[in-house]
């Protein structure tokens, strides 16, 4: 679950902090990429050294390098986007308040205020502190905003008392945070089959009919089928983006036949196939062999249909769900919605490039949903990595799949 994956953790000052070496070592073996953020108080419990020896990066704990003449600084915006995961282990009652007050005085809190990952903290102090009622307050609180809180653990504490307070041990914490992840893959155990940008038709053995598309949009949508537990097959045209993630299959073709022949291969066992490319609806009738020489003042192309990957698997549908993607420029809900009908789809997202910030070659989008079950849905203007998000939270909350 956390192969990969690119994990900021906080320590504060309490003296569980020697416990974040364990952790360190847990993440790194499997398979985490892991940068450490000291509160200034947990130096004193826990040596920088010792930390970025286990996670091999650099452990920060400064906004910005005092001996440093350049004035180098840490980015705690950088950190925070990142990161997959933040996790705060231990988190002491002062650290606690002062992410529920929104209070900024340390990198690790400045960064945590601009995270866009999940949070997980893990608090750790004496047994009267814990559960006095601010301090449960601030829990509470930070658990209603969207935090995961790893519950502390009963035992015998540094004062000498027993009872709870105590950090969760590393084990603990490492499972409590694969099964939370676990649980919020909604596509988990699915085979997902999205194709992607455009489709080149030959002319010659230099020129092509092709079209504007970069791929984005689909390459989004494989990340975030990823994220969601789902085993990604993604057919892409010719273009020079491709997925970060290493573990989504990747099939490379260019033209629109050899899009269908590897839709067509992987359709069978898929549970659900998402169509964003932008295939090419023509290709020339013949293809030179050797380069078109310049001759008069124009040059006449004949070209014939291509086939149509969406109607095709439509056609081959039995359990799979469908989802196809329309550009119109005109009458674009009618024209959506009859595609829904005449090529057998779940879902149509229908969008338009009649806008700047949309469409062809931006990181920005906006659309439409369109199915049987539901009225259309539109999605306002936003990164097309969250609109990736939104359209498959969408599919998993409407369709069974």
């Amino acid at each position: 679950m956390l192969s990969g994956k690119k994990i900021l953790l906080g320590v504060t000052g309490g003296i569980a902090a020697y416990k974040a070496t364990y952790l360190v070592r847990l993440l790194v073996k499997a398979g985490a990429d892991v940068r450490v953020i000291l509160t200034p108080a947990a130096r004193d419990f826990v040596t920088p050294l010792t930390l970025a020896t286990l996670s091999k990066n650099p452990v920060l704990w400064n906004f910005f390098e005092k001996d440093d003449p350049e004035g180098k600084w840490h980015n705690h915006v950088e950190l925070g986007l990142w990161a997959n995961l933040l996790i705060v282990a231990p988190a002491t009652s002062n650290t606690l308040a002062s992410m529920a007050t929104a209070k900024a005085d340390n990198l690790l809190l400045a960064t945590y205020l601009s995270a866009k990952c999940p949070v997980f903290l893990a608090p750790a102090m004496d047994l009267d502190m814990y559960q006095h009622p601010a301090n449960q307050k601030n829990l509470d609180y930070l658990q209603s905003i969207g935090n995961h809180i790893i519950p502390a653990e009963s035992g015998e504490l540094a004062s000498g008392l027993e009872g709870k307070g105590r950090m969760a041990e590393p084990d603990t914490i490492f499972d409590f945070i694969e099964n939370t992840l676990r649980q919020q893959q909604k596509l988990a155990g699915k085979k997902v089959l999205i194709n992607a940008g455009p489709t080149y038709e030959s002319l010659d053995p230099v020129r092509f009919l092709g079209n504007r598309s970069s791929g984005k949009t689909g390459i989004a949508l494989a990340e975030a089928a990823h994220q969601m537990g789902a085993e990604v097959t993604l057919v892409l045209g010719p273009t020079h983006l491709q997925p970060k993630e290493k573990n989504i299959k990747l099939i490379r073709v260019e033209s629109t036949a050899e899009m269908l022949n590897a839709c067509e291969a992987h359709f069978d066992n898929c549970h659900l196939a998402i169509l964003s490319a932008a295939v090419s609806d023509y290709r020339p009738e013949h293809q030179a062999q050797q380069k078109i020489k310049k001759k008069g003042e124009k040059l006449l192309l004949r070209l014939v249909q291509n086939p149509d990957i969406l109607k095709a698997l439509g056609q081959k549908k039995k359990k799979q769900l469908l989802v196809g993607f329309a550009l119109e420029t005109e009458n674009a809900l009618e024209n959506g919605k009859a595609k829904l009908y005449n090529k057998n789809c779940d879902l149509i997202v229908l969008n338009s490039p009649d806008n700047k910030e949309r469409g062809f070659g931006h990181d920005t989008n906006e659309v439409h949903l369109l199915s049987h079950q539901k009225e259309p849905l539109h999605l306002e203007l936003k990164s097309k990595t969250a609109l990736a998000h939104e359209i498959l939270d969408y599919i998993t909350a409407t369709f069974s799949i």
